[in-house]
């Protein structure tokens, strides 16, 4: 393990930083590889001296999001025997020069951990024909670059068939850090799930602007609650358990995410949205690994229930209704129900077709 501080490790950056950084290399390089990449593909690590970074926007250690992206990438250490790096807290000021510096340091796979690095993986991706670019959660395309997503509209429609059952004011909500691609798809499984057994049920949004920070987490909670919402399901990192709490505190349900959270707030939390994120980022490394990397969206859904599921219930939870999510999440693997495109308010989004 070896200790830098942010200037020292943004060498060619512009940033000021006070705020430690950790950058981990170990192992070997994996033995020679006699595979030839395809076309798609010349962009791809070689199996060879697998190098891998990842760039998160928190700290390792918040139980959710970071973490997972952290132990993604320990996973493919022990997988692949790559040498691996990581760094923390990294802003949106910061993110184009942190994903420059791993290139130029010769990893030759780089994840960026969320879809607010987008704009900067774009930015540079093409400077580093070398180096493979993975934006988790993003949008972000390129001949060197995927989009690692999760389903998150397939685990949230289910949470909002529970939230409209024991929701008692009619109205739920959506509480997250940011606004983009990933989080509007889970708002909007949401607001579905909901809607297919109230359709006049209300579904609000809220966005923080922040995934760690636990006093504008509260703040927006002790908001949505005065509104009349007695189920939130929400999607923060180091801000969550303080949402989760206060749920708890003030007797309304809640939803965990990423993470099994029912143990966080028992009171209040119905159930998680699960994201093994970690083996998801295992799983594209193993791509990498084999020269098999495509510059596309690579997403992930109930049909790999390893990596999403639901997580333990609360007893709150009926056994009829949890009988209901099972069937009804069988009815999605067997697509029964189907999530497709289709435009709604002027604006192209996700339509639900079946029943269970």
């Amino acid at each position: 393990m070896t200790r830098f501080s942010r200037r020292s490790f943004l060498l060619t950056g512009s940033a000021t930083i006070a705020s430690s950084v950790l950058l981990k290399a170990c192992a070997s390089p994996t033995p020679p590889s006699s595979t030839t990449a395809s076309p798609e593909a010349a962009a791809s690590p070689a199996a060879t001296g697998l190098k891998v970074a990842i760039i998160l926007p928190g700290v390792i250690t918040d139980k959710a999001w970071n973490q997972a992206g952290y132990e993604g990438l320990n996973e493919i250490k022990k997988k692949q025997g790559a040498e691996i790096a990581y760094v923390e807290k990294i802003g949106q000021a910061e993110q184009a020069e942190a994903l420059s510096d791993f290139a130029r340091r010769g990893f030759n796979l780089v994840y960026a951990h969320g879809g607010q690095f987008d704009a900067a993986i774009q930015q540079v991706a093409g400077q580093f024909p070398k180096t493979f670019f993975v934006g988790v959660n993003g949008a972000a395309s390129g001949a060197n670059i995927a989009a690692l997503r999760i389903d998150h509209l397939q685990a949230s429609y289910l949470c909002g068939l529970i939230a409209a059952n024991l929701s008692k004011s009619k109205k739920i909500a959506y509480l997250a850090g940011q606004e983009f691609q990933a989080t509007q798809e889970e708002l909007r499984g949401l607001q579905l799930g909901a809607k297919s057994v109230d359709p006049a049920i209300q579904v609000s949004a809220s966005f923080t602007g922040d995934w760690n920070d636990a006093a504008k987490a509260k703040e927006a909670m002790e908001a949505i609650i005065s509104s009349g919402a007695d189920v939130v399901y929400q999607w923060l990192d180091n801000a969550a358990p303080t949402v989760l709490q206060t749920a708890s505190d003030r007797g309304i349900y809640a939803f965990g995410n990423t993470a099994d959270q029912l143990d966080v707030a028992p009171k209040a939390v119905l159930t998680s949205a699960v994201k093994r994120i970690d083996l998801a980022i295992a799983k594209l490394a193993d791509l990498a690994a084999k020269n098999e990397l495509k510059g596309q969206v690579y997403t992930l859904g109930l049909e790999e229930p390893e990596i999403l599921h639901l997580g333990k219930f609360n007893a709150a939870v009926p056994t009829a209704l949890q009988d209901k999510v099972k069937t009804t999440q069988e009815a999605i693997l067997a697509k029964k129900i189907t999530f497709e495109t289709c435009q709604e308010g002027g604006k192209e989004t996700r339509c639900v077709k079946g029943a269970a």
